[in-house]
């Protein structure tokens, strides 16, 4: 059984202070780094993965030495292992074997962990396919989740996690895309 379920996720206002964050998050916790860059507005943000223990042994690790420029520093636990590839870019998709997608969901949110949570919570509603997972880069500080599957399970699958994102005040926005153009595809994988 995976016990690296749990993601950090790291967001500061400093440039250099994430590269100090990242260095000591990694020197001090047993996690892995899913993603660590700059990203708009001259701010450094970073994802690991590891077990409970270690990914919160992580955030409190960023707090201490992010220190004034720490924005955001949260875990969450018991992420789906469906979630760590379309986080890091990594979900195979192919669009031109002739299987044709019943459809596409993607939300919108106004905070990267908001996104996590909603792929997270709409694959454990449903079977579904995690085509990606958009996070910060080129969109503001923003993310968005798109997932794939037949029309029911995506509708059933959208109500608990909207209402759960709705609920921290950080949902933009989201659309349930019917039979989806293979140019559409092709620009989200």
């Amino acid at each position: 059984m995976e016990t690296r379920n749990a993601v950090g996720i790291i967001e500061l206002a400093s440039i250099y202070k994430g590269f100090q964050v990242q260095d000591e998050v990694l020197k001090s916790s047993n996690v892995e780094k899913i993603i660590a860059r700059t990203i708009c507005s001259g701010k450094y943000f970073m994802v690991v993965r590891g077990d409970v223990a270690n990914v919160e042994n992580a955030i409190e690790v960023a707090k201490e030495v992010g220190g004034f420029s720490v924005v955001s520093a949260i875990a969450i636990p018991n992420i789906d292992p469906r979630v760590f590839p379309a986080i890091a870019g990594n979900t195979p998709i192919q669009i031109d074997t002739g299987k044709k997608i019943g459809a596409l969901l993607i939300i919108e949110t106004f905070s990267v962990a908001s996104a996590i949570k909603a792929a997270d919570y709409a694959v454990k509603e449903a079977d579904l396919e995690i085509i990606r997972v958009h996070v910060a880069m080129a969109v503001g500080g923003k993310g968005y989740a798109v997932i794939a599957g037949d029309i029911g399970a995506l509708e059933a699958a959208v109500k608990p996690a909207v209402e759960y994102i709705k609920q921290e005040g950080m949902l933009a926005g989201y659309v349930i895309i019917k039979n989806p153009h293979k140019e559409l595809l092709r620009e989200l994988i």
